[in-house]
């Protein structure tokens, strides 16, 4: 089969052996991969604690027809059943997932509203900002919310399950004036300029003086400590990403002060069982928004599986907004 490999000469598109399902895996004909910022670090050689390195084959998310089951996977999903899915290797004509990432999808969904494109954009959002916001953040209906880094994909659809879940006040961060002019169109109430040092200022006066219930924070070391002016007493800060870098100040008398739960997420130190866990607290919660549709993110290009180095590039050049695909 096809699949987009790291080699010592970047990425390359080339004939490997096809993947075989394990016990609890699925094998799915990939029709759709999605791109996500992490590939671009084990593009680099950089797999922050994934397998890595030569030969590996990229891909995180990705949307197909199953093909094969392995002995314990259960029933409920079977050879012929479009779904999508989250795990390695996605950038291929064929990859396995374990069973609890495989969301079946009905066929008229694929066929005539979602599409495989947009199926494969949606896996890794989904599961990330569902932990993020309701399981780790706590969210309740009525409570305000933040996202730092709102105008990627994760962010973008962060907002949309804050919205979905009762959120009295989304807002949203991008210090891209482009991008930050079309957050409402995800759901943002309020778009903030994190380059503007006051911008905490802003929140304080949206939430009436009390801060933000919630912060989920793909940005970290440049707006650690106006986070925490920005939060309310009592408030969660969660820690998804480090697009802002890994280390930083952090003024630790202002968060013993306002008193905040500063949480740290990963998948990479989680198990298998609980990751299946969060699929399926996500599945309860949004699955039938899923279904309506009122839960998407916009597909800024698609490129063939032949073209996955130049998509790679394309989404470290940073002018994308929403997801980058490669079709298979």
């Amino acid at each position: 089969m096809q699949a987009a490999i790291v080699t010592d000469s970047g990425v390359q598109v080339r004939d490997v052996p096809q993947p075989q399902p394990g016990a609890n895996e699925v094998l799915v004909r990939v029709r759709a991969s999605g791109l996500n910022r992490a590939d671009l670090g084990v593009a680099a050689g950089h797999a922050h604690g994934r397998s890595g390195g030569a030969g590996t084959i990229l891909g995180l998310e990705f949307a197909g027809e199953i093909v094969a089951c392995g002995a314990e996977v259960p029933a409920s999903l079977a050879p012929g059943m479009p779904v999508m899915c989250s795990g390695g290797g996605g950038y291929a004509e064929y990859a396995v997932a374990d069973w609890g990432r495989a969301m079946p999808l009905p066929t008229r969904l694929v066929e005539n509203n979602m599409g495989w494109a947009q199926a494969a954009t949606l896996p890794i959002a989904l599961q990330t900002m569902h932990d993020a916001i309701v399981t780790n953040g706590a969210l309740k209906p009525g409570q305000s919310i933040l996202i730092q880094g709102a105008s990627s994909g994760v962010g973008l659809m962060g907002m949309q399950i804050a919205k979905a879940m009762g959120a009295s006040l989304v807002m949203g961060s991008s210090t891209n004036p482009e991008r930050r002019a079309r957050l409402a169109e995800f759901g943002c109430d309020l778009a903030i300029d994190t380059s503007d040092a006051a911008w905490p200022d802003r929140v304080l006066e949206a939430t009436g003086g009390r801060g933000v219930d919630v912060i989920v924070d793909q940005v970290s070391a440049s707006v650690a400590n106006a986070n925490m002016r920005a939060c309310a007493i009592l408030g969660r800060i969660v820690n998804v990403g480090r697009l802002g870098g890994n280390r930083g100040e952090f003024d630790f008398d202002l968060h013993a002060l306002r008193r905040i739960a500063y949480i740290g997420v990963t998948f990479r130190t989680r198990s298998v069982e609980e990751v299946r866990e969060i699929n399926r607290r996500m599945r309860a919660d949004l699955w039938d928004a899923v279904e309506a549709g009122s839960l998407a993110l916009p597909i800024d290009r698609t490129f063939p599986l032949a073209e996955a180095a130049e998509a790679l590039a394309h989404m470290k050049a940073n002018r994308h907004f929403g997801k980058i695909v490669l079709l298979g």
